[in-house]
């Protein structure tokens, strides 16, 4: 093999900082893949999914039509036997994932499974990956019932803090626009994460994706035109 990168991935997801988390995850773990990141699965072309060796989806938060998102990876499942197909499943998408999605080069994780979790089933490669983690063998300790029996005890600071995140805001422009420091506002966010008995960035996301979450933070939708919010973000950030 040719050194450098020599292998091929894929991520999927609606959510901006889902996509930064996930792209953060293979370059750390897996500096050898190439990746690719999209939105939906039809931004994909033939080419892409030739070249690839692997592909994360995420299949989180509220949908209107789950089945039919699964019929679209059940198509490209049964077309490219040589990818591994990784799909991070929420409770929305729990029943209809696992009726089509299950496979033998499929893996189906829980959305609020720990990111080593995900580290491991990649490295297992497709051939030796678990293809239903326990955790969604068990569909009723998931995000109702981890999420929804809490009580919400989070400062304005931090709600808001957690509400920009949610938004596909970093850190920095967090800090520039409420005029704080970076320090602060990370501080606000463990802060936040502590309150809500969350121990990693994936949890947190996973909240936040939560019906719950976007109930709390005034979120209507994650899946919001991210063009919208960059745009709001530079517009305040000049008057600020």
């Amino acid at each position: 093999m040719l050194p450098g990168r020599c292998k091929n991935g894929i991520i999927i997801s609606k959510v901006p900082v889902i996509q930064t988390g996930l792209s953060g995850v293979m370059q750390k773990h897996f500096p050898d893949h190439e990746l690719t990141v999209c939105r939906a699965v039809e931004e994909l072309t033939l080419l892409q999914l030739r070249r690839s060796d692997l592909v994360i989806a995420d299949l989180t938060g509220e949908c209107h039509y789950p089945r039919n998102v699964c019929e679209q990876y059940y198509t490209l499942i049964s077309q490219y036997p040589d990818i591994h197909w990784v799909f991070l499943v929420s409770r929305a998408y729990y029943s209809q994932a696992v009726e089509l999605l299950i496979s033998p080069v499929s893996t189906l994780l829980s959305d609020v499974e720990p990111i080593e979790s995900l580290v491991s089933t990649i490295r297992a490669g497709n051939n030796n990956a678990e293809r239903v983690s326990k955790a969604l063998l068990s569909p009723v300790r998931s995000e109702h019932q981890e999420f929804g029996t809490r009580s919400i005890i989070l400062t304005l600071s931090e709600r808001k803090v957690l509400r920009l995140l949610g938004k596909g805001w970093g850190i920095n422009q967090i800090a520039t626009l409420l005029k704080k420091s970076n320090k602060t506002i990370s501080a606000q966010k463990n802060s936040a994460m502590r309150r809500l008995s969350i121990h990693s960035n994936a949890e947190m996301y996973a909240w936040i994706n939560s019906t719950q979450g976007a109930r709390e933070l005034n979120l209507p939708s994650v899946y919001g035109d991210t063009t919208e919010w960059k745009t709001k973000a530079l517009r305040e950030m000049s008057h600020s």
